[in-house]
This record gives structure tokens, sequence and C-alpha cells, in this order.
């Protein structure tokens, strides 16, 4: 499936903004799921300073904020050949082993709810794969995807299984944290989804993937019930949403900020 894609971030300030420098991850990379046809990331009111991968493989842009600027536009658009592989990626590459994976961050640490998750797993761990599939519609249950809840990019997996809903970044923090319980190395992704008759969409998506034995990296997408197929983007992926967040970095000034974000994935 060919995906196009269009996705523009602003950040707008009340004051001119002395210093920012920002790390972008928003360019996906060609892997056994997709091959990247052509990508194009524009700057407005910055500029990108460097480009290199990061330890996960993940394409990262170096932006810095024009002196004085009130407005940072960061502007992607591409086509994105994809396959679907029943979520399954394959053989680990990066320079971060696959141990490495298996630590827990503040984001993904599992605390009473997400072992009460855990504890209410009933299914056999000796097939790993339905034993994750099984864990997923669990997490699914216990944790209702409402994007109107309280959650924001820095809640833990555990907030959002204390309160009972979440987002598709908390779904992916609870299975991975799960997973990591269980001894499995697990990781974050961001990227794309297209929807059913749904070109505009709010925000990008995020799930998890699973290192599993005789399979490798294999994506669960809690919120939609399935493994990551024809219809998903990859973009980057981390720990957690720190490491593979699309804009991270630090901004002196400037007062208060507002964000616009808007995409289109389609067909």
């Amino acid at each position: 499936m060919h995906l196009t894609i269009s996705h523009q971030t602003r950040y707008s300030y009340d004051r001119p903004v002395p210093y920012g420098l920002q790390q972008v991850r928003l360019r996906p990379v060609c892997s056994p799921v997709q091959t990247v046809m052509d990508w194009q990331l524009d700057v407005e009111g910055g500029m990108v300073q460097a480009r290199f991968p990061d330890e996960h493989g993940n394409s990262v842009d170096l932006v810095s904020v024009e002196p004085d600027s009130r407005d940072l536009v960061i502007t992607c658009r591409g086509t994105v050949e994809t396959y679907d592989t029943s979520g399954v990626l394959g053989g680990h590459a990066g320079a971060a082993p696959v141990w490495y994976f298996r630590r827990q961050t503040a984001r993904t640490r599992p605390g009473p709810a997400m072992r009460r998750i855990l504890k209410a797993l009933d299914a056999d761990p000796a097939d790993s794969l339905a034993y994750m599939h099984s864990l997923s519609g669990l997490i699914a249950g216990a944790i209702r995807y409402d994007t109107q809840g309280t959650t924001h990019v820095a809640s833990s997996g555990e907030e959002a299984a204390e309160a009972g809903h979440g987002v598709c970044q908390d779904h992916a923090h609870v299975l991975i944290g799960a997973a990591r319980q269980l001894g499995l190395p697990a990781r974050y992704v961001s990227g794309y989804l297209l929807l059913d008759g749904q070109i505009d969409q709010e925000a990008s998506h995020a799930w998890a993937e699973i290192y599993l034995d005789m399979l490798g990296w294999v994506g669960f997408d809690v919120s939609n019930g399935i493994s990551p197929d024809e219809r998903y983007v990859r973009v980057a992926t981390g720990l957690d949403y720190g490491e593979a967040a699309p804009v991270s970095g630090v901004m002196y000034g400037g007062g208060e900020e507002s964000l616009l974000v808007t995409l289109q994935v389609q067909q």
C-alpha cells in the first residue's frame, strides 16, 4: 500500500524566543515493513543544524530556533510503501542491544494497578505470541481508550491503569512495562495510522513492539486490538515516549506556548 502523509507542527509563543534547540524525529526509515519513497521536512522560524541516526536507528534532525522568533513550524510530507507482515519486523538492528529493552523507565514501571492486570492474565506462556495478544486484549479491556482524559505526554502507564482510561501512548507504555516485567524486551513505537474513512487526524499514533524468540520484534497495537499491518508507518522507536517523541528539546524565554498540529494520512 502507498500512504501519503502531511504533518505540520506549529509552536507559537507570546514573547520572542531568544534560544531554542529541538530534536525532531519525524523521518520514517526503510525497514522490512516499509519503503520510504520520498520524504521532505521543512522548518520555518528555525534551521536544521544537523541530521544523524540515534542509538535506535531513528533519523533525527537537530533544529535550532531563530533568535527572537515567535513561531516554530515543522512540516513534513511524503509517501511510504507499506507491507503487511502481521506485525513481524524481525531481527534486531541498532546500536542499543536487545537486552537494553528490558529496562523499565518511569513511564513503564509497573505499580499495583499494572500488576493487577498481569495477575488476571490467564494464558499459556509457552505460546509467547498468543500470550502477548491475550495481554494486549486484557490491557484494552482494563484501560478504556479516551482522548478526552487527563493523561498527557509525561503520564506513566501506571497512572493510566489507575485511572482506567488513556490514549494509545498509555496503552503502549502499559504493554511495554508488563512485557518487561515478564522478562521480555519491549519498546515504544511512534508513527502514523491510516484510519478508515478519515483523512484528517488530531495526532500521530503509538504502539509497542516486543521481542519474541523465533520471530524477533513483533508489533502490538493495544488501542486497536491488532498487530500493525499495511496501514501503519513506523517513524521512531525507544524505551518509551521520551526516546521516540516527534519533537523534544529546550526553549528559553518565549513566555506562554501554544501548539497546533495538523495531520493527514491517506492512501
